[in-house]
């Protein structure tokens, strides 16, 4: 039996005039997460076709998934063979957690997938172990990671980061570690983020 707020939830496809709910939707769900400074003042546009769907409960869009899927192999994802789609964007609005509504769009978008021929999901984010776990808890396996650094104030910057340009002093800057020696980085700078890609097979 579907509960009453089921009922008026909607998964459907993502229509031009939700751009301000989505938008709204993402800010607001990314507030207490690793991501939190990533903000979007407009909806991303993909160059290549896109899963794009909205959950939407009394005209309001409390939750999105966007999958931008690969037409050619490895023109979007960074692994695996033949095509995947990468999750570009998913998100609940706080308000509207603990219903299982990123996994019913997760669900809907995975069976739209199917039906393109893709054969796998990549998706990377950040080391919130609720995010982690979600991922993980809906048959999604970590199988490669980097760093998000972001070095902010002289002491960060003092012999990393230097302007070759005259007058122009950077203040802060945010780069991507794929060395090795990431306790050593962990350690240098005070905000360090790994950046985990989870990857499922859709049978």
């Amino acid at each position: 039996m579907r509960n009453e707020w089921e009922e008026n939830m909607e998964i459907r496809a993502y229509r031009f005039e939700d751009e301000i709910g989505w938008t709204r939707c993402r800010v607001l769900s990314f507030l207490d997460s690793a991501y939190y400074d990533n903000v979007l003042r407009e909806k991303e546009q993909y160059e290549n076709p896109a899963i794009e769907l909205v959950a939407v409960e009394d005209h309001q869009v409390i939750g999105l998934i966007d999958i931008e899927y690969e037409v050619e192999e490895r023109t979007v994802c960074s692994r695996g063979n033949g095509l995947g789609g990468m999750i570009w964007h998913i998100a609940v609005h706080p308000d509207y957690r603990r219903r299982g509504i990123g996994s019913q769009l997760l669900s809907k978008a995975e069976k739209i997938a199917k039906e393109k021929g893709l054969n796998r999901l990549e998706a990377w984010t950040r080391d919130d172990e609720w995010v982690n776990n979600w991922y993980k808890n809906n048959q999604f396996s970590k199988v490669d990671s980097y760093l998000h650094v972001f070095i902010n104030g002289e002491t960060e910057l003092n012999g990393v980061i230097k302007s070759e340009q005259s007058d122009l002093y950077p203040v802060q800057t945010f780069a991507h570690y794929v060395g090795k020696e990431k306790e050593k980085i962990k350690e240098q700078f005070k905000r360090v983020h790994e950046c985990n890609c989870f990857e499922k097979k859709l049978e």
